[in-house]
């Protein structure tokens, strides 16, 4: 999963500083964030016009908030089947939209399921190798990732369901980045 999408996705619920950022990505996807990553990629999507810096406290820590493009890409994201992202990313992210206030997990679900059926009913394509034994066990691998692929979705609705989504954690983060001074 993408922590840059991530942490759109959080910001999308209300402006955060890195430090809480961080915090809500652990809680939301169980996964750990390097607090540095963090921070060089709140400064690239501020650069591509995502977020933007809303000044710092009087603790000199720094907030951010989602700019309308960032709002439209995570949405977009959100919504977008992943054919080709590995199942564990495809669990990340979905495990991150279940916490979201707003977001349609059961479109994010209907709309991989359709992806996964489409590869499915797609024509194999050329794998490159000529023997007709190496090409069926590849076609093979291909359609029992995909038909798990289902499965689990299946399995991944059942587990949502009744999930309750949750804002931003009230608590403001004791530490953060502080601002550099401009010399």
């Amino acid at each position: 999963m993408s922590v840059r999408q991530s942490l759109l996705a959080i910001l999308d619920q209300g402006d955060c500083y890195g430090s809480q950022l961080r915090a809500e990505y652990t809680r939301r996807t169980g996964a750990t964030v390097n607090v540095g990553q963090i921070y060089t990629t709140l400064e690239r999507l501020a650069r591509d016009g995502l977020v933007e810096n809303l000044g710092a406290d009087d603790e000199g820590r720094i907030l951010w908030g989602l700019t309308a493009a960032g709002r439209v890409e995570t949405r977009a994201w959100l919504a977008a089947p992943s054919p080709g992202e590995g199942r564990d990313d495809l669990a990340a992210r979905v495990a991150l939209a279940v916490t979201l206030p707003g977001a349609d997990v059961s479109g994010i679900l209907s709309a991989q399921r359709a992806a996964f059926r489409a590869e499915l009913a797609a024509p194999a394509l050329d794998d490159g190798a000529t023997d007709a034994a190496a090409r069926a066990v590849v076609r093979a691998a291909r359609r029992e990732r995909l038909e798990a692929g289902l499965r689990w979705l299946d399995e991944v609705e059942r587990i949502v369901e009744g999930a309750v989504p949750f804002g931003l954690a009230a608590d403001r983060p004791r530490r953060g980045r502080p601002v550099r001074s401009v010399v």
